[in-house]
């Protein structure tokens, strides 16, 4: 069987191409999911409320053949095969911070239709932490962590950190919420006391001083 034909928009242009790329509908909110390390297929349908397993497996099989992702299979006992972000796939991500940050205004409110997951409140975050470590973050929704400042490899994952972190927050779903939204900074909430920070970390003392004047 011959490789599947991928559309193109035929414009000698950096941002045609990217969209050639990267531009069918899914493939960045599966590039979102593969941020937080190797996951399994069956892991990013149950993240991924909406989307059709024929769907989901053409897109992956896309972002297989445009070098964005690769396929293996982890060793025994799991045996179960993962995808996972090439280097190229992961310079996305300034890409989905920078597309969130357009869309805080079009967030609004949570719709009663409107699936939730607590990691998908990581990139809001990473956005708004000046500086670098470990961070583990309690929602009402679950806990998450991510890796302010990381240039490589996963930037955030599912649960409690894997490790003593740098830092911990702890914030209801109303606060994070208005951080994603862009109605408060971290800083400001912070010093409000909507947002809890504990650790011994140089990055928890940092959030709990603010930035410098």
């Amino acid at each position: 069987m011959s490789p599947r034909t991928r559309r193109s928009y035929d414009q000698y242009c950096s941002a045609a191409r990217a969209l050639d790329v990267v531009g069918d509908r899914w493939t960045l909110l599966i590039v979102r999911e593969l941020l937080a390390g190797p996951r399994r297929y069956t892991d990013l349908h149950a993240d991924l409320p909406g989307v059709s397993t024929d769907v989901l497996a053409s897109r992956l099989k896309d972002m297989e053949q445009g070098g964005l992702a690769t396929r293996r299979r982890l060793p025994p006992p799991g045996a179960a095969f993962v995808y996972e972000l090439t280097p190229r796939g992961r310079q996305l991500l300034p890409v989905l911070q920078a597309l969130g940050t357009w869309g805080e205004a079009e967030l609004g409110e949570r719709r009663p239709t409107d699936a939730v997951r607590a990691h998908w409140f990581a990139l809001p975050l990473l956005r708004a932490i000046d500086g670098a470590g470990l961070v583990e973050v309690g929602l009402e929704e679950g806990v998450f962590h991510l890796r302010a400042g990381a240039e490589e490899g996963p930037v955030y994952g599912d649960g409690t950190a894997p490790g003593e972190p740098d830092a911990r927050l702890v914030m209801d779903s109303a606060t994070c919420t208005a951080l994603s939204r862009g109605e408060t900074s971290l800083a400001e909430a912070i010093r409000a006391g909507r947002v809890e920070v504990t650790g011994d970390g140089a990055l928890a003392k940092e959030l709990r001083e603010g930035p410098a004047a």
